[in-house]
Parts: structure tokens; C-alpha cells; sequence
């Protein structure tokens, strides 16, 4: 047997070897990191048994919390019977079995499903399906896209394109396409914001291939949320324009807006939906989710085909625990779980609103953010250091909190135990007023 490395052996051959997501690297080389060892529901756990309540689900993850014994049992049967094979000329029955249930679940009209490998290249084969489905239409003059200030859409060319999160973006300027963008609409310019991209559909209508939109939630944004009103009304125009609408749902999807879908508050079904995260919790994959029309538009002949693809897309033992979530999700009622548990966060936040020094709070579903500076226009100061105080304090306190900048937020397993929200929504409230003290 493999002997266990200390923590001290683990940020050794980290700090020689490793390259972490989103981190300075100056910064990582003089913090203490956590080192986990393993999880467990609603719990991170370092070797010595130091626990942190995990306030970001992990990414956004894992919604049914780490290592649901039912999802571990699933990986151990699967990767007894198929571990992987190509999708391309096979079909195999977790991936079937799966595409139907999904169908059966999505909003009405979503009818086929493209198999990925993460939040972000689905969001990539949108852009890919959106803009050959124009040319099928015989609309070879659509190939512009129209985006939200704010939005975030994964890091590949396409989707970093989309994004309105200006440091994620300047870096690679030279090679991203030009992205129309709109307005966020925000409680108090809802109308302001409806015009002008109601205006620039209607005179641009003819070279627009699609509007991508984080249906009512923008997560990497700060955790900003907009009316349902807005996005049926986003439908009827793209709709009345011959304009596809993409809902990426990879974040707001599964029920952490308080419905399984953030479409679902809507009522609207999207032309294309892309889902990723919660999607297989414990292992990397997505889908991409498209109408019968879009779907009918490739037929023909093999130059309509959409060459597009990648070497785990609908891998079995990803589709197998895809399929269990969608189990687990009917069984337990994890979308009602979501529901009844949401009223905590909103009144958590709006305790913290009265602490000086915060300057906006905000929450839906299972989600609640804080901005603790304010900065010039909306959203988040993602190079602000306010956050990363909150950070340090919650930790001390037994939780891992990441912010996004000068913005804190909670974003839990949807399973939380009620001691457990609590016990995290007091420490987030310490933190913060420990903080601006």
C-alpha cells in the first residue's frame, strides 16, 4: 500500500509542481493552504481532522454534497462493467438511458442531447451549433452573438468570448470574437436595460446568430439576479427575429435557483440549454441540449454533420452517475430541499446588510452575496483584497468561504443540514463584521 504523504510532503510537491485555476502565484507561494484529505457531505476535512464547512459546493458542484453514498456506488458498479469507450459509430446504455431522462426532465422542445466534457465546452458547442444551424436556416450572414455585461460563460475561446468579466478576458483580446454586448438588467433598470437590447436585436437582426444568457443568475458576476419578466420577454424578441437564445444553465441548472431550471421561473424554453457541473457531481462532463429544428437542420448531406467532439464525450461512467443524480433529485426531493431551505440565506444577508461597510447584499435560491466595497458601476472588484479578509476570517472560524473579490457569497450543497447552514451563515456574518471593524 501507497504510504500517505504528510500535509508538509503535500505543499511541498504542490508549491514545486502545481499550477493552480485563478491564482496569483506570488500570493499562493506565501498563504497556508488548506490540504484536504477527504469530504463528506457538507464537510472538507484536512488530515489532522480539521473540518470547514464548505460554502461554495465546491465550485458550484456538488449540490448533493461529497461522496453521496449512492453516487459512490454507482462509480464502483460502472467502472466494473464499462469504464470508457468512443461515443463516435458506439452507443452504449448509460448515454442512451441517460439523453432520455434528461429529455424527459428539460424544458419542453429540448428534444436532443450533445454530450461534452464540461460547463465550458458545452457552452462551446453552442456557439458552434448556433452559428452552422443559421447557415442550415439559410442565414449565413448570422455569426454575431449578444452577451450581458457580467456574463460568464467558462474559460475556451468561445464562451471566454461571450464573457463580460473583463479580467478574465483581457489577457487573450488579441484572439477572442467580437461580442455584442447588453446591459445587465438591474432591479431598478429593468426597462433601460430591455431597450437596448431590444433595440440592437431589431437593427442588427440579420448578421445576430444568437443571445446567450446565465438564465436569472450570474454567478461569476457576484451572484446577480434579474426578473423572470426580462427573459420571457428576451424569448418573444429573439423568437420574433429569427435569433436563437442559448440558456446556459451550467451554473443556475439543478435547482439552485429554486426550480430545476432557472428557465423554469420563466416559463421559456431556450432554442439550445447547456448544462455542466452538478450535471455528473463527481466527475467532469456536460451536455448541450437542442430542439428538434436545430437538431432536423443537420440532415442532409455529410458536410452538414457537426464535426465537433471530444474523446470523453458521454464517457459511461460519467453518463451512469448523471443518471443517478437525476434519481437522487426525484427521491429526495432535492429541488423542494433547495426551496424550503433558501428563506435562511435571504435572511441571513439581510442581517448583513445593516453591518457599515457592505455596501449591497442580494440572494435566490440557494444562493446570497454580499459586496463589501463599493466599486464604480455593478458588479464585482475581483482584484480587491476585502474578500479574501472575509476569507481568512471564515476559515479561522471552520469554513471555506472563496470569494470573488470584493464580493462574498454562499453558494452550499443544496443537501446542507439545517445546523450546518446556520452554523455557516453565522460565520460568514462574524466574519464580515470582523472584517469591517
Amino acid at each position: 500500500m501507497t504510504r500517505r504523504l504528510t500535509r508538509d510532503e503535500v505543499v511541498r510537491l504542490d508549491r514545486a509542481h502545481v499550477w493552480h485555476p485563478y491564482t496569483p502565484i506570488d500570493a499562493w507561494e506565501k498563504a497556508d493552504p488548506i490540504v484536504v484529505a477527504r469530504a463528506e457531505g457538507s464537510s472538507l476535512y484536512e488530515a489532522d481532522g480539521t473540518r470547514y464547512i464548505d460554502g461554495n459546493a465546491s465550485w458550484w458542484v456538488t449540490a448533493l454534497g461529497h461522496s453521496h453514498p449512492r453516487l459512490v456506488r454507482v462509480l464502483r458498479e460502472q467502472a466494473d462493467t464499462l469504464a470508457h469507450c468512443a461515443l463516435a459509430g458506439i452507443a452504449h446504455e448509460p448515454s442512451a438511458a441517460l439523453a432520455e431522462e434528461l429529455v424527459r426532465r428539460a424544458p419542453p422542445g429540448l428534444t436532443r442531447v450533445f454530450y461534452t466534457d464540461n460547463g465550458s465546452t458545452s457552452v462551446e458547442v453552442a456557439v458552434k451549433v448556433a452559428l452552422q444551424a443559421q447557415q442550415h436556416f439559410g442565414a449565413p450572414k448570422k455569426t454575431r452573438f449578444v452577451a450581458l455585461d457580467g456574463a460568464y460563460h467558462g474559460d475556451t475561446i468561445a464562451p471566454s468570448s461571450l464573457g463580460g468579466v473583463e479580467v478574465f478576458k483581457r489577457p487573450y483580446a488579441s484572439v477572442l470574437f467580437e461580442c455584442i454586448r447588453a446591459p445587465f438588467p438591474e432591479p431598478d433598470a429593468y426597462e433601460r436595460a430591455f431597450e437596448a437590447i431590444r433595440d440592437v436585436v431589431r437593427r442588427e437582426h440579420d448578421t445576430i446568430a444568437a443571445v446567450v444568457v446565465e438564465p436569472l443568475l450570474q454567478g461569476a458576476a457576484g451572484m446577480r439576479s434579474y426578473d423572470p419578466e426580462y427573459l420571457r420577454a428576451l424569448r418573444d424578441l429573439t423568437r420574433a427575429h429569427d435569433v436563437l437564445l442559448v440558456a446556459d444553465e451550467v451554473f443556475t441548472g439543478y435547482g439552485r435557483t429554486g426550480a430545476m431550471w432557472a428557465c423554469d421561473h420563466a416559463g421559456v424554453t431556450p432554442d439550445i440549454m447547456c448544462l455542466g457541473k452538478v450535471f455528473a457531481s463527481m466527475l467532469p462532463m456536460g451536455a448541450t441540449l437542442v430542439s428538434d429544428r436545430i437538431y432536423d437542420s443537420y440532415r442532409g448531406a455529410s458536410d452538414r454533420a457537426l464535426w465537433y467532439g471530444h474523446t470523453f464525450c458521454g464517457h459511461p461512467l460519467g453518463a451512469a452517475l448523471a443518471r443517478e443524480v437525476l434519481a437522487i433529485y426525484d427521491d429526495e426531493d432535492i429541488v423542494g430541499q433547495a426551496r424550503a431551505k433558501a428563506p435562511r440565506i435571504t435572511a441571513a444577508f439581510e442581517r448583513i446588510r445593516a453591518i457599515p461597510g457592505v455596501a449591497r447584499v442580494r440572494s435566490l435560491g440557494m444562493t446570497g452575496a454580499a459586496d463589501l466595497t463599493p466599486s464604480k458601476g455593478t458588479g464585482t472588484s475581483y482584484l480587491g483584497q476585502a474578500g479574501w479578509r472575509v476569507y481568512e476570517e471564515a476559515r479561522r472560524r471552520g469554513a471555506y468561504l472563496r470569494p470573488l473579490g470584493d464580493t462574498v457569497y454562499v453558494c452550499p450543497p443544496l443537501v446542507i443540514g439545517d445546523r450546518d447552514l446556520d452554523d455557516l451563515l453565522g460565520i460568514l456574518e462574524e466574519s464580515v463584521r470582523s472584517t469591517l471593524s
